[in-house]
């Protein structure tokens, strides 16, 4: 994972400009003030904007949409080949997807403490998984069950399975 596409800044600039441009325009529309792109060749192959409250979707952020796209767009769950551009840092959820996505790098303009300005405080989140868990907000628990690995055993027994 990982290694630098070698691009043109001016590509890159244009990128940014377009991910900033749908993010100001969503705004009008009704959305967050986040935007993403998503680059496979030298070209935008999805975008997506911040679609949480038009949605009532919390995982509707912009990299989120633009990732569910582009693996629309090119028929597959790994996005390796591709470059994920935002209009700002990318919160821990949208990193997540990225990782999970296996794009081949991230690129953002505003970072984290120009969205805090603007009340969107992710710094928090970037935080809490550097805490032990007993001082996070909402308890998480673990109970096991007498199946609990059940589908883990199921996972591994498939022979047809899609390993990701």
């Amino acid at each position: 994972m990982g290694t630098r596409l070698s691009i043109a800044v001016s590509d890159e600039r244009k990128w940014l400009d377009e991910a900033v441009r749908l993010a100001t325009a969503n705004v009008e529309a009704g959305g967050g003030p986040f935007g993403a792109v998503i680059i496979r060749g030298g070209e935008i192959i999805a975008t997506g904007t911040n679609q949480v409250t038009p949605r009532l979707d919390p995982t509707a952020h912009a990299e989120v949409v633009a990732i569910r796209a582009a693996c629309q767009a090119i028929g597959d769950y790994k996005l390796t080949g591709c470059v994920l551009v935002s209009s700002c840092e990318p919160c821990p959820l949208c990193l997540s997807a990225a990782l999970w996505a296996r794009v081949d790098r991230v690129l953002y303009t505003a970072d984290r403490d120009d969205a805090a300005k603007a009340g969107f405080d992710d710094r928090e989140f970037y935080e809490l998984f550097g805490k032990p868990r007993e001082s996070w907000p909402v308890p998480i628990d673990q109970l096991s069950t007498s199946d609990f690995n059940a589908p883990f055993q199921a996972w591994l027994s498939k022979p047809d399975k899609l390993a990701y």
